[in-house]
This record gives structure tokens, C-alpha cells and sequence, in this order.
């Protein structure tokens, strides 16, 4: 080693998978949904970023599902929950142009989260690339069984079909220049009740980039299991708002999330 180089540091194998804290906002407010449907109201977002903070969470994506193109004023509000970010922190919704991703880049968000907008202009993925990096871009991908048990690529929140195997459209997006992919079963959504591991472990074997897992997730043996399918990270956002048969909203985050570790709680206005 020459002087002035940096020491190489070998990789270590104990080194942990992100856990990842997903939040839904829909018109800026912070809801949770089963299934893409039915959305529930739990909270502020800026007050609940600011807890995860608190609680040392590895990460945090946040994700607006109103539909509308990022503007403005919804650029202030983003701002604001970005300054209450400790962790780093990724932004989808409604990011339509190049203008779009560098205003979230400007807010301070890391990464930027693109879904829809790949199936109208797949370029948008290259050019974002080019300017910040792939691992600035994140392809969301969104899945739905059909009734032939096949599983396809839905954007517009789940509620247009493509008609796209989930594989082929996972590896056009990383050809384009997505370092990394968020696959969401529509299907677990919500549920709490497990991953599609086969969804997890079909996309994480066909691209050589790290695979977010999302929809599902419950506790830590359901974290666990989406790494052992291939997962690089795993996201949760019921898992972490809401408790109790009754689904009351108590924001939670375990100091070991993947071993179910001890837990505060707080609740979320």
C-alpha cells in the first residue's frame, strides 16, 4: 500500500441486511393499506419519521400514492420530512421528468423510487443514472397474481395491468440503469401474514443488483425468510405502525428487527 491509499477493507459475512421502514403516504398524509385498497389513516409522516429516527432504523423509503405529479408545494412537504430523517431516506410518487428526481436529490433524499413512470419513459432511469448514479435509482416493481396463477407487472398503484412477466421487466429495468429493484406483492400487502418468497427469490436470481423485498412482512422470522430467498434488504411498514389483532397504530422498531429483539413503542398523531 502506497502512501496516502486507503486500507482495503475486506467485506465481513456478519455484516447485517437492511431493514428497511416503508411508509405510505396518500395527499401527504401517512395510511396503510391491504392490497393496494382501503387506505387507513395512521398519523403524520413527519412525525413518524422523526420516531423511526429516534429508534436508529437502518432506513426508510416513503411512498406517495396519490397519483399526482410532484409539484411544489408537495416538494416543500417532502423537505420537511427529509429534515426529520437521520437514516437514509428514498422518495416515490408521482416523479414524472429529470426536474423531478434532481428536486427530491435537493430535499435530501438518497435515492429516488420510479415505477410508472419506467413504463412510459424507461429512459428516465438512464438519464437519472447518469446524473447521480444507479444506486440513486430504484425500479418499483409492483406484482399481482392472476387466475392462471402467473404473476405480472401492475403500475398506477396495482390498479393497471401490463401484462409484463415480472422477470423480463426486472431485468429491463436494471438494464436501464435501476441499481437496485423494490418488489411489492400486491397480493401480502398489508397482510402481515409472510412474503412471496417465490416472487423474492424468482427476481433476485435473474438480476445481479440488490432486490428490496416489500408486502408482507409480520415479524422477524418472515424478515429472515425473504433474506434466505435472495432478498439484499427487507422492507416493512404495517409491521412497524401498526399492533394488536385490532391493528392500532404503535410505531415499533426493534433494536434487532431480524431477531425480534426488544422494542419501544410510540404512538403517532
Amino acid at each position: 500500500m502506497t502512501v496516502g491509499e486507503e486500507p482495503y477493507l475486506q467485506p465481513t459475512a456478519l455484516a447485517r441486511p437492511r431493514v428497511i421502514v416503508a411508509l405510505t403516504t396518500l395527499n401527504g398524509r401517512l395510511v396503510r393499506t391491504r392490497q393496494f385498497s382501503k387506505p387507513m389513516y395512521v398519523g403524520d409522516p413527519i412525525n413518524a419519521v422523526k420516531i423511526f429516527s429516534d429508534k436508529g432504523a437502518d432506513e426508510l423509503v416513503l411512498l406517495e400514492i396519490g397519483g399526482k405529479p410532484l409539484d411544489g408545494p408537495r416538494e416543500a412537504a417532502i423537505r420537511d420530512i427529509a429534515s426529520e430523517a437521520l437514516m437514509p431516506i428514498s422518495y416515490g410518487g408521482g416523479i414524472r421528468t429529470v426536474e423531478h428526481v434532481r428536486a427530491v436529490i435537493r430535499c435530501g433524499f438518497e435515492k429516488v423510487i420510479l415505477n410508472t413512470v419506467l413504463h412510459e419513459n424507461l429512459g428516465l432511469a438512464t438519464q437519472s443514472a447518469a446524473e447521480f448514479g444507479a444506486q440513486a435509482v430504484v425500479g418499483a416493481i409492483e406484482v399481482k397474481t392472476t387466475w392462471l396463477r402467473g404473476k405480472h407487472v401492475r403500475t398506477c398503484c396495482g390498479r393497471r395491468s401490463t401484462r409484463i412477466p415480472v422477470v423480463e421487466w426486472a431485468r429491463r429495468c436494471v438494464d436501464a440503469g435501476c441499481g437496485e429493484l423494490l418488489i411489492t406483492s400486491i397480493d401480502a400487502d398489508g397482510s402481515m401474514g409472510g412474503y412471496d418468497l417465490p416472487l423474492v427469490s424468482e427476481v433476485a436470481a435473474a438480476v445481479s443488483v440488490p432486490v428490496i423485498a416489500l408486502g408482507g412482512a409480520g415479524n422477524a422470522g418472515h424478515l429472515q425468510a425473504a433474506i434466505a430467498a435472495g432478498a439484499s434488504a427487507v422492507a416493512a411498514g404495517s409491521m412497524f405502525v401498526l399492533h394488536g389483532p385490532r391493528r392500532a397504530v404503535l410505531i415499533t422498531y426493534p433494536e434487532d428487527p431480524l431477531n425480534g429483539g426488544s422494542a419501544g413503542t410510540a404512538g403517532v398523531k
